[in-house]
Parts: C-alpha cells; sequence; structure tokens
C-alpha cells in the first residue's frame, strides 16, 4: 500500500459503489482505477489485492483532528 504525507484524494473523489467521499484509491493491472470509501475498501480490497498495482489508502484521515477544532483544556 502506498502512503504519502499530502493526500491526493479529494472530497471531490467519490465511492464507486455508493458516492461518499472516496479515502482509497486502487489502481488496477489493466490500467483502470477504483475510488472506495473507508467502509467499502476494507469491504473490497481484499479480493483486488492481486489485480491492483497500487493501493492508496488515506482512511486514517478520517480519524485527524482538524487544526481549527477548539481545544479541549478541562
Amino acid at each position: 500500500m502506498n502512503t504519502a504525507l499530502a493526500p491526493e484524494l479529494t472530497a471531490s473523489d467519490r465511492c464507486d459503489r455508493c458516492g461518499a467521499q472516496a479515502y482509497i484509491r486502487a489502481r488496477l493491472v489493466t490500467g483502470g482505477e477504483l475510488l472506495f470509501c473507508a467502509h467499502h475498501g476494507r469491504q473490497h480490497l481484499p479480493a483486488l489485492m492481486d489485480q491492483a498495482v497500487d493501493i492508496r489508502d488515506e482512511s486514517d484521515r478520517l480519524s485527524e483532528v482538524p487544526r481549527s477544532a477548539p481545544v479541549d483544556e478541562h
């Protein structure tokens, strides 16, 4: 799996299965690509492991705290 410091997927990238924001991109040996939300990525990626040349999983961004989030001082 490919990981990078800067996210490549944006809010306009949508899951091919349900239309939610995509956090996982699988580039296929055949030249196409599939985009998945975190839920459908977990569901479908095990079957794609031998068909993908690159899998970019940015689902860890779901647990990040935005920089503009208020700090809880309690």
